[in-house]
């Protein structure tokens, strides 16, 4: 099954676009776990095991688990979503972007290491920093487009050709990188104009839509301008208003309700 089919599958089973990213902050984590070697671990287990019913999938990001030593963890977490819930796409967030022979190592980390069903990158370096990612059969690839940080604009909207760079990208996706491999596009909730455009130019292809809960993004704008031409196409993510909904020993089940009422207000917004 490659990673358009176990997309489609797991919106149609899960009758849900929502993502629950997973950033394990240690600092936020609750008191009994910060001082566990296998803290970060524990939580995001216990995170996915609360909301795998609510959701499509998983976006772990990896430098949470990099910057402390704690990619062991990481695999066991990934490992975790492989064996236990395999409907649900597994995406890794590391937002890679080299070229030659480390795009290839990089493609593998993901795609070998961590055995991720998609992973996001970074397209500046051009088509053939990107060509491994693509080329690995079955396995998607997220390319950054137009992010949701406010900050983005001061290259993802400059003109060229009287066009914003962003929409270069959204065409190079339909044009030519898709037709190399599984491909799909990050767009921010926060700018609801942009997804339009991004929607009109990529077709049905899929959206990896980061920006809903602490960030502020609509919901319903995201849904009225990024849905395909069959009401689905969109991955909503949603990490820290999830994950930290609470930090006491029922953070899990505060979770759990926080990811209920996304996927609820996101199906509201698609009927």
């Amino acid at each position: 099954m490659d990673f358009y089919q176990k997309l489609n599958s797991a919106w149609t089973t899960s009758n849900s676009a929502l993502c629950v990213g997973l950033d394990p902050d240690v600092s936020k984590m609750p008191a009994h776990l910060r001082n566990d070697p296998l803290g970060i671990q524990k939580f995001c287990i216990d995170i996915i095991d609360a909301t795998a019913d609510t959701v499509c999938a998983f976006k772990p990001q990896i430098a949470y688990f990099a910057a402390v030593g704690a990619e062991a963890q990481l695999q066991a977490v990934c490992d975790h979503v492989r064996t236990q819930y395999p409907h649900i796409v597994l995406i890794l967030d590391a937002k890679r972007g080299d070229i030659g022979d480390t795009a290839a190592l990089y493609a593998r980390e993901a795609f070998e290491r961590y055995q991720a069903d998609a992973v996001t990158v970074n397209p500046y370096l051009g088509t053939d920093s990107l060509e491994p990612f693509l080329r690995t059969p079955n396995k998607g690839t997220i390319v950054l487009c137009r992010t949701s940080n406010e900050g983005s604009g001061q290259f993802q909207s400059q003109l060229i050709d009287n066009e914003p760079l962003y929409k270069h990208v959204a065409r190079a996706a339909a044009n030519t990188w898709q037709h190399m491999g599984d491909t799909a596009l990050v767009v921010g909730a926060t700018y609801p104009a942009e997804l339009a455009e991004v929607r009109a130019i990529v077709g049905d292809m899929p959206l990896l839509v980061p920006g809903i809960g602490a960030q502020g993004g609509d919901i319903n704008a995201v849904v009225r301008n990024g849905s395909n031409s069959s009401g689905l196409g969109l991955i909503i993510n949603s990490s820290r208003a999830v994950l930290y909904a609470s930090n006491d020993a029922h953070f899990a089940q505060s979770a759990r309700d926080v990811a209920l009422a996304t996927r609820d207000a996101i199906r509201a917004a698609s009927n």
